[in-house]
């Protein structure tokens, strides 16, 4: 099915914006009849251009659509018995330029947050700030608050946490700490409970990452997971794991920790068999345009 028509957000760049293929394909199993939440569709607010969309199901089973407490876009369904297969494919335009560094953004006071904001200054399941609040004043405490203290947490990290595979879904901030290993996720993850454990508002996002200007990663691509903190009145984009900014972030969806934010939520035996995510520049054809 052709999802609804979205409207489109304005770039203030003289450049051209870049078409971008985002997506996935998945595969479920299930013995019975299995409620699903995914989490895969960009924000409504996320700084993109809408060109098109696509979901399609095989079997055709009904999805209905709700937004969570953070605004992310949900989708619900049931996972009959058999084989269940699912695709997302879009093509939206990001804005040619990289993550804006502000060196000289300073602190908000916590007295001058705003209210919906302070939760972002509390330990959650996956970030235990409670447990790290020594270690981070140690580690960052000399460092001026603001731009220049979360890039320090950033510098840190990026130079003493190796990326690679060990963690689980369930491994907290504070043991990947210990171990000195992680994925995205792990690092997004420690980079907030610093933050909150400095003061500083951070809440975990994940989403869609093109390779445009990298060197292409072989690993196959996956959800991609970074941070934001919150900075003079404003949120400000932050990637521990990659620590340099980046063309074309897609975001699905904000939250406190990947609690918040996990792509699909069973709530049953349903086996997910294979997935796939896409995100690169894309080719438009002319009915595209």
């Amino acid at each position: 099915m052709t999802l609804t028509a979205l409207p489109t957000t304005m770039f203030t760049s003289i450049s051209a914006p870049i078409p971008l293929q985002i997506g996935c394909e998945v595969v479920y199993n299930a013995e019975y009849p299995t409620p699903l939440v995914l989490l895969v569709q960009p924000r409504l607010d996320a700084p993109v251009g809408w060109i098109h969309e696509r979901r399609t199901l095989t079997p055709n089973v009904p999805v209905s659509e709700f937004f969570d407490s953070y605004g992310n876009r949900c989708w619900r369904l049931v996972v009959p018995p058999g084989r269940l297969e699912m695709s997302y494919h879009a093509v939206v335009s990001v804005s040619p330029e990289a993550d804006p560094v502000l060196p000289d953004t300073p602190k908000t006071p916590v007295a001058e947050l705003p209210s919906e904001v302070l939760m972002y200054t509390l330990p959650s399941r996956y970030c235990p700030t409670d447990l790290l609040i020594s270690d981070a004043w140690q580690l960052f405490g000399h460092v001026e608050g603001g731009w220049a203290q979360v890039q320090a947490v950033c510098d840190w990290m990026h130079a003493n946490i190796v990326y690679g595979k060990g963690s689980n879904v369930h491994t907290a901030s504070d043991e990947i700490l210990r171990a000195r290993r992680g994925v995205c996720r792990d690092f997004a993850h420690l980079a907030v409970t610093f933050c909150r454990a400095l003061n500083i508002p951070a809440r975990y996002v994940c989403g869609y990452l093109p390779e445009i200007g990298v060197e292409p990663d072989p690993t196959p691509m996956d959800f991609h997971a970074w941070f934001e903190a919150y900075l003079d009145g404003a949120w400000r984009t932050f990637d521990a794991r990659h620590n340099r900014p980046r063309i074309g972030r897609v975001i699905i969806g904000y939250g406190r920790d990947a609690v918040d934010l996990a792509w699909a939520t069973a709530y049953g035996s349903a086996r997910l068999e294979r997935i796939s995510v896409i995100s690169e520049p894309a080719r438009l054809e002319r009915s595209d345009r």
